[in-house]
């Protein structure tokens, strides 16, 4: 039996993505450019960082991925962008590098929206504090954490301590499900570092 394998371009698949080189979007389709409320031409050849609410998100994000995204591999996070109106959102991003040296030589990437509230006190939280929060969330232990953030184990549970003390919580699943469903009151305090 012959079969045809049909060819699919950025353009036509149904899922966010973008290609970039070096953190600068050099392609991506429609649903990518209307996820951050942009026309897709508005998007080619501009750098990410006018996707993140901060620049040091953008900085952050950065370290992590060229730690973490070896030629190949997939790798992913979660983390709240910002689209062109201002709005701040979820966000579930998984990419793919096929340049061991140099992770963002050429990558892929895609976005996934994520049902979360992004609340005044998530928000509040540090980049650093939304980082860990995250990863904690997606069950990967202090050790893990540490590993992958190049911090000392030592430092993601001072981290994770204070969060849960500063929100008045009794422990880490209270943490997590205040960080995945946003606190009940929205007038809760920033968390200091």
């Amino acid at each position: 039996m012959n079969t045809a394998h049909a060819a699919f371009t950025l353009s036509e698949l149904p899922v966010p993505l973008v290609f970039a080189t070096h953190r600068v979007i050099r392609d991506c389709n429609g649903e990518f450019a209307a996820l951050f409320g942009y026309q897709r031409d508005a998007l080619i050849n501009k750098s990410f960082a006018r996707l993140y609410p901060a620049i040091d998100d953008f900085v952050r994000t950065g370290e992590m991925w060229r730690d973490n995204l070896p030629g190949g591999a997939v790798y992913y996070d979660e983390r709240i962008m910002a689209a062109t109106d201002g709005r701040r959102f979820w966000c579930r991003v998984r990419g793919r590098s096929h340049n061991t040296r140099d992770p963002f030589a050429a990558a892929v990437y895609c976005f996934e929206p994520i049902a979360r509230p992004v609340s005044a006190a998530n928000t509040g939280l540090t980049g650093r504090q939304r980082q860990i929060l995250t990863l904690v969330a997606q069950g990967k232990t202090n050790a893990a954490i540490a590993e992958e953030l190049g911090l000392s184990r030592r430092t993601i549970e001072m981290h994770r301590l204070r969060m849960t003390r500063a929100l008045g919580l009794a422990n880490t699943a209270e943490l997590i499900a205040w960080f995945l469903n946003g606190p009940p009151d929205e007038g809760q305090r920033r968390i200091d570092n």
